[in-house]
């Protein structure tokens, strides 16, 4: 037995291992309620105005030029996974260095919340200000989740990474639900103006749930070295990057997660804005999609988790794959009503929670054996941030340039077609593949 799974069966009991699932349930309220419900709606409601002729004008002005609303909100969002991009292979290196993925995971979340809270004096008028606090929010989120994933395989042998990856993703999606129907009772009970504070609440529950997991999961485990910290961190990327080599396997699977990431994640920040923009759902009928979507991605979750200890992992992503490019051609083409728009949520909603935490728990299974996990995760998070980048920014430039949404999708269709490639060029040697 290696020394990764001597520490996974070390530290696997179920206090440890509920802490872990706490920092789902705490984070998953920003990816509902933030990048998916109610802020998406406040923000295409606030930065446009309906002239009287009945027409909309969504133009903004950003830095002294002129933008789409929902263009602007993809480059913003893309700026931050860059700034992600830059600082988690550096923090991860020297967090696995110091033994302090517990301490950088604080930071992050602080950092996250902080963003969440700050979006309580959004204003159109002041947009580089206010813009701030929505890229500081998403640095925080997508930040922590390097350190939180690496701790998956220290906490549970390899045999249960799917179960448990599945679990964790389940529960993000249950504590969103609740969150999100609490803030829409705020809003809905008591009036629209306070729909700011929801951003708080956001905020308060991300923060005050994560406290569960920083009491229970193991903190410092190494002693402070000598030597330069910075260059540390530099030293084991580069040591992740030539351990790579020779592992076709893993580096394939690397590069089909890499180009998948470009489509799917695109797809989860940008869907509610479509249905906003494409679709004009009202605000009502967007929030029980939204909803839709997270109750269907609990038993996508384990379905997958399920048909990939019968089938494999691999086999089962290229299954998703494939699936995720015919609902992008199905909305596409044919997405341009309500009950079209609600069709495409709920297969969206099926395969998100399955493909996130399957490509998670593969990653976790190809690892090789050792302790510096945050190196290896940071890698990971590294490629999944530069597809996002690439897929939110095309999105932007397209939707730009034919000033059509719709016209975005075509792109991310491209994506699967080509995640589906390095999918079948995998080498299948092991059981989990």
């Amino acid at each position: 037995m290696g020394s990764l799974q001597r520490k996974a069966r070390q530290y696997s009991n179920k206090a440890i291992r509920m802490g872990w699932l706490m920092y789902d349930w705490a984070n998953g309220a920003y990816f509902l309620v933030i990048t998916t419900a109610i802020f998406p709606i406040f923000y295409n409601a606030i930065t446009a105005t309906e002239g009287a002729d009945g027409t909309v004008n969504d133009k903004v002005m950003f830095l002294g030029k002129e933008f789409i609303n929902t263009q602007l909100y993809s480059y913003v969002l893309g700026a931050s996974f860059l700034i992600v991009i830059i600082a988690s292979p550096l923090l991860s290196g020297m967090a696995d260095y110091l033994g302090r993925k517990l301490t950088f995971l604080k930071v992050f979340c602080y950092m996250g919340a902080t963003g969440c809270i700050g979006l309580f004096w959004f204003d159109p008028q002041h947009l580089e200000w206010s813009m701030t606090a929505l890229f500081m929010a998403n640095v925080g989120a997508w930040g922590s989740l390097g350190f939180y994933n690496a701790f998956l395989p220290e906490i549970a042998p390899r045999e249960e990474h799917d179960l448990l990856s599945a679990k964790g993703y389940s529960w993000g999606f249950t504590g969103s639900v609740i969150i999100l129907v609490l803030c829409l009772a705020l809003i809905m009970g008591i009036g629209d103006h306070l729909t700011r504070w929801a951003f708080v609440g956001v905020g308060l529950w991300w923060a005050g749930w994560a406290q569960i997991t920083f009491r229970r999961m193991p903190g410092q485990v190494k002693e402070r070295p000598d030597g330069n910290l910075l260059w540390q961190g530099f030293r084991e990327l580069r040591g992740v990057a030539l351990d790579l080599k020779g592992k076709t396997q893993l580096t394939r699977y690397l590069l089909s997660f890499f180009i998948m990431s470009m489509a799917i994640q695109t797809i989860m920040l940008m869907a509610s804005s479509f249905g906003i923009k494409e679709i004009n759902l009202p605000d009502d009928q967007l929030i029980v999609a939204i909803i839709l979507v997270q109750i269907v991605a609990i038993p996508g979750a384990f379905l997958f988790s399920r048909l990939s200890r019968r089938y494999g992992n691999i086999p089962v992503l290229i299954a998703a794959t494939f699936l995720w490019g015919a609902t992008c051609a199905f909305a596409y083409s044919l997405v341009d009503e309500v009950i079209m728009f609600f069709i495409a949520a709920g297969m969206i909603g099926f395969m998100m929670g399955g493909t996130q935490s399957l490509n998670r728990s593969t990653y976790t299974k190809m690892l090789p054996d050792t302790d510096d996990t945050a190196s290896y995760f940071s890698f990971y998070e590294v490629l999944e941030k530069l597809g996002v980048v690439i897929g939110m920014f095309s999105w932007g430039y397209i939707e730009g340039l034919t000033g059509s949404m719709r016209n975005s999708i075509l792109v991310l269709i491209g994506f699967f077609a080509m995640a589906l490639i390095a999918l079948f060029a995998i080498p299948q040697k092991r059981t989990f593949a």
